[in-house]
């Protein structure tokens, strides 16, 4: 059967946006980005895992009409279709004071829990981003 994950996706409105967040403020590293001609596919990763691919992908052809994509577009835009993503880090604290250096606003603050300390955020299209560290 399935023996892992490759690539996870997520909508973006703006892909030059959400280059600069994710690859100038997150630290993740561009994967692929490619012109496919009906699409740019614009794929990033944490530097090192380049087996674990996160598509930063508008809303558009070839997967659904340009109807569609304009409804999708409007619900990412009030927060009603945002994707979610984890990730892990070392040290919570220090990424956490990192990132907002660099700007990120924060929807949680480092917070110890049962299974860790966690902390939330948001990027520019809504979409949910947690990191957390292992106790």
């Amino acid at each position: 059967m399935f023996t892992g994950i490759k690539i996870s996706q997520i909508f973006v409105l703006d892909q030059d946006e959400a280059l600069d967040f994710y690859v100038g403020k997150l630290g993740l590293e561009v994967n692929t980005d490619a012109d496919l001609g009906f699409m740019r596919w614009l794929t990033v990763n944490v530097p090192g895992e380049k087996d674990r691919e996160i598509l930063l992908e508008k809303p558009g052809a070839p997967r659904m009409d340009e109807a569609t994509a304009d409804q999708v577009r409007e619900l990412l835009t009030k927060g009603a279709m945002a994707g979610t993503l984890f990730f892990t880090t070392d040290d919570c604290q220090k990424t956490y004071e990192t990132l907002l250096a660099k700007g990120v606003e924060f929807t949680d603050q480092p917070t110890k829990r049962d299974y860790g300390i966690d902390c939330g955020l948001r990027d520019p299209f809504g979409n949910a981003i947690r990191f957390s560290q292992a106790l």
